[in-house]
Order: C-alpha cells, then sequence, then structure tokens
C-alpha cells in the first residue's frame, strides 16, 4: 500500500520509480520528524545508495515538490514531506537544546508574517524554536 502511494507521488511529479527515490519517500513518510540525510542514509543502510545518490535524489523532490527542507541546523539540512505544510508556511519545529530531539509541533500555529522591510519579498516562512522537551525540562 505505501509502495502504490509512493509510486503515485513519482508518477504526479514525472520522477522515474526508482529504488533510490522510494527508499528515500519510504524514509520520509515514516518519519515523525524531519530527518538529515545521515539520517536518511542510516535508515535506508550504507550499502544500498551513496551519499552523493541521496542528496541529487532530495533535490529533484524539492524541485517537483514532494519534499523539503525544513530547516538548517549544525550545518545540515533536515528534509520532510512537502505535504506536511503549506505552500508558504511550514509548520513550526522545536529541537531540545539538551539532547537535541526535533518535534514537528504541527498542532501550534504561528501567525504569517504580515510586512518585509522596503525591498524584501517573503516567499516562505519556516519558525523553528529551541528549548528544553518534555524529558529534558
Amino acid at each position: 500500500m505505501i509502495e502504490e502511494k509512493i509510486n503515485r507521488m513519482l508518477d504526479s511529479v514525472k520522477l522515474k520509480r526508482t529504488e533510490s527515490r522510494k527508499s528515500i519517500l519510504g524514509v520520509l513518510m515514516k518519519a515523525k520528524s524531519p530527518r538529515t540525510a545521515e539520517e536518511i542514509i542510516s535508515a535506508i543502510g550504507k550499502t544500498k545508495i551513496n551519499k552523493v545518490t541521496i542528496y541529487r535524489t532530495l533535490d529533484s523532490m524539492i524541485e517537483g515538490g514532494l519534499v523539503h527542507r525544513a530547516f538548517v541546523s549544525d550545518e545540515s539540512c533536515h528534509y520532510e514531506m512537502a505535504d506536511r505544510c503549506t505552500e508558504h508556511q511550514c509548520h513550526p519545529h522545536f529541537i531540545c537544546t539538551d539532547c537535541g530531539k526535533t518535534q514537528c509541533l504541527t498542532k501550534v500555529t504561528v501567525p504569517m508574517a504580515k510586512s518585509a522591510p522596503a525591498g524584501f519579498v517573503i516567499h516562505r516562512q519556516q519558525v523553528r524554536l529551541e528549548g528544553l522537551c518534555p524529558d529534558c525540562a
């Protein structure tokens, strides 16, 4: 069933149904929070897909609108399924400063920025909150 959904998603954006794409989408669909490329590689198994292929595949899925970069932390991009957010605003993410876990705060609403300084054009809003998670507080 999940494979059928993945195939439909790839077909909808005219991407070939490669094992790399299916594996990456499978990992991201099951994830409860954004994942780095390293975490995706770990979930798939290091011997199956090399790092360059992971990044190229993620880029093609970003261009197709299936995946988006949720945020950058410690110079690593975190990726998640794009259908979890709107075109202009991503749900807030919470990062625990103690244990490092990231959680999606899909039930927390943050108003969209209403104005930008002269000359700035806002295309997308992302909010990242930092603090202590319930386990560390």
